[in-house]
């Protein structure tokens, strides 16, 4: 398992995240509304919007997933932070940042990870927009496209 790297603007990225007063904060119906319609179209079993801090992951809305965060060292979405690109993984087992991950060889198994970067207004990448399968699978150039769109949906809500 490879742990994800900080941001080259971390100190930048997390002021901006702590001046939403985002973390830890209360449900959203309009993002709990996206997060269950992606798990719905891409028939995944989860579905997150995950938020990243200094040292954990915190699930603003989540489908088919108990905790409410994971520690940052273990969690795809801090990989993904790093850029603005969405990060896809479609064989976790294929992949060395991840194929002996505590999330992937334990509960919940990911096996597919697609996780599309929250983009702030400031530039600032705050979590992303994720779906995650226990087996693995093609994600098409559309899919990648419409999972982009709702995050920025997403971001637009968080900031508004």
């Amino acid at each position: 398992m490879k742990s994800p790297q900080q941001a080259e603007n971390e100190k930048l990225r997390l002021e901006y995240l702590n001046s939403l007063n985002l973390l830890d904060s209360e449900a959203n119906i309009d993002i709990d509304r996206i997060t269950d319609f992606i798990a719905k179209l891409y028939y995944v079993p989860i579905a997150l919007v995950s938020i990243v801090d200094s040292h954990r992951q915190w699930f603003k809305s989540k489908v088919g997933l108990e905790v409410q965060e994971t520690v940052r060292d273990i969690s795809f979405c801090a990989h993904a932070i790093l850029g603005t690109d969405p990060l896809i993984v479609s064989d976790t087992f294929l992949d060395e940042r991840f194929f002996d991950n505590p999330l992937v060889i334990g509960e919940p198994y990911i096996r597919f990870y697609a996780g599309a970067p929250l983009i702030s207004k400031t530039g600032v990448v705050l979590g992303t927009l994720c779906i995650i399968d226990i087996e693995p699978r093609d994600f098409s150039q559309g899919d990648e496209n419409i999972l982009v769109k709702l995050a920025s949906d997403v971001i637009k809500i968080i900031e508004s």
